[in-house]
């Protein structure tokens, strides 16, 4: 007997997730890497982050390798988790513009609860608007197999 199920699985046996499924991930950790240009050259930063809506907002310092990312370019930012014991896990990926946000909206976000994790001033925000959302999740992982 055939079940169809709502679960699409890619070529690696994977499942593919749904944009609102991957938005109720990405809530739920603290940390993700950010992948930028520097120097015609990809970059990856670890960075802490909250979300806006369906925006992803960084706290950053003046003359920051992300303050310079953040002027209008393309950027990846990806997040995810993995229980080496149970052998599952999930992997969700934003592409989208980075924008450093206007002084207009830097009283609103100052109440937002995002503390810097790295020492210093992080004044700046910079806003990632996902224009592409991508996730995959290892569910039923099976050794041998």
């Amino acid at each position: 007997m055939f079940v169809e199920t709502d679960v699409r699985v890619d070529s690696a046996g994977l499942d593919v997730l749904g944009r609102d499924e991957c938005m109720a991930l990405l809530a739920t950790v603290p940390i993700g890497r950010i992948v930028f240009t520097e120097g015609a050259l990809p970059a990856i930063q670890p960075v802490n982050f909250v979300l806006d809506g369906d925006d992803v907002l960084i706290r950053t310092g003046v003359g920051s390798k992300l303050a310079a990312a953040a002027r209008s370019a393309v950027v990846a930012f990806e997040v995810d988790r993995y229980d080496e014991a149970a052998m599952t896990g999930w992997s969700v990926v934003l592409i989208g513009r980075a924008h450093a946000v206007g002084r207009s909206e830097h009283d609103r976000l100052r109440s937002v609860d995002l503390v810097p994790w790295a020492l210093g001033s992080k004044p700046h925000f910079i806003r990632i608007t996902p224009e592409i959302i991508r996730g995959r999740r290892i569910s039923n992982w099976v050794p041998g197999a």
